[in-house]
């Protein structure tokens, strides 16, 4: 299993009062590491965007 797997297997098994916590703590860590220019706001939409979207993403990449 890898730790990405392990990862999301934690979470899904966190009370819905942590998942709120967990998630500010990862876009924090995300939002450390955004390239120069890149707009925190624009960012943060787009992530939103994903997650809301997941499985279209995950069928495009898998075409």
């Amino acid at each position: 299993m890898t730790n990405r797997e392990k990862l999301v297997q934690e979470v899904e098994m966190l009370p819905d009062s942590m998942v709120e916590t967990v998630l500010e703590f990862v876009q924090s860590l995300k939002q450390n590491d955004l390239p120069e220019g890149v707009n925190p706001k624009v960012w943060e939409a787009y992530l939103a965007s994903e997650q809301e979207r997941e499985e279209v993403y995950r069928r495009l990449a898998d075409s």
